[in-house]
């Protein structure tokens, strides 16, 4: 499954492209502008899988730092500072990476 089976292509490009300098990145206005927050919970779970490079079930540091990267092979990492914050936002149980849960609860935070 493409990323772009549940997200328009055309949004996809806004959200980027609204987070292309070093540090800009916003996790709540980047899944609003990509439209995720108004997708089913079945629908963030798809991309949740898809995020999940490792099929580990969860989303560690790495693949975060990486997350853009998920919607355009083009798009910039992660700088560290906003792969901490967004870390921090989402791992509300203290584990050191986002569980399934965890990622629909911040895409509708």
């Amino acid at each position: 499954m493409a990323i772009t089976d549940i997200l328009s292509a055309k949004d996809i490009e806004s959200a980027l492209s609204s987070c292309q300098a070093d540090d800009s990145f916003n996790y709540k206005s980047f899944f609003s502008t990509v439209g995720l927050s108004s997708k089913t919970p079945d629908q963030i779970k798809k991309v949740f899988g898809i995020l999940d490079q490792d099929k580990s079930g969860f989303i560690e540091e790495e693949e975060l730092q990486l997350f853009l990267k998920n919607f355009s092979s083009n798009a910039r990492v992660l700088t560290l500072a906003e792969t901490k914050a967004f870390l921090a936002a989402g791992d509300t149980d203290g584990d050191g990476k986002i569980g399934v849960e965890e990622f629909q609860s911040l895409v509708k935070a």
